[in-house]
């Protein structure tokens, strides 16, 4: 009887991954070659980040991948002096979304940033990067 497999390679990713294995785990092996990316169904064209694995639009599972790049704007963000369990450590840390037109990315700035350096509307890009512990996740950084 052959071993089953278990696909668990979100472990690599962030401070704390509450999710071992999903359909979309194509994400984690993206970042590892420094491509941070999200699905487009392939039927009505939604965009989505993060990743999903089926569309809560038109309901289909004809998903593609994307590369997200380019600059994007920043939408909004907040610096964070509470954490959820498991980020404790990295307090204070500031979360925001970038706006890339079709789609929006939510994620943390890089900690080299002040947060009063932020200013709503200003150009960022996401980049791919490594926690301390040298896990996988990715950062705004000024364009």
């Amino acid at each position: 009887m052959a071993k089953e497999m278990i696909d668990d390679r979100f472990k690599k990713f962030g401070s704390v991954s509450f999710v071992a294995v999903s359909r979309v785990n194509d994400f984690i092996d993206y970042l590892d070659k420094g491509k941070l990316m999200g699905t487009r169904c392939s039927h009505c064209g939604s965009n989505f980040f993060p990743p999903r694995a089926d569309c809560f639009k038109c309901r289909k599972s004809s998903m593609k991948w994307f590369e997200v790049k380019n600059t994007g704007e920043l939408a909004t963000f907040s610096t964070l002096t509470y954490a959820p369990a498991g980020f404790e450590k990295e307090l204070p840390y500031t979360i925001a979304v970038l706006d890339y037109g079709k789609f929006r990315v939510f994620g943390r700035t890089d900690p080299a940033i002040p947060a009063e350096e932020l200013r709503i509307g200003m150009q960022m890009k996401s980049e791919v990067t490594n926690t301390a512990d040298g896990k996988l996740t990715y950062v705004f950084k000024k364009a």
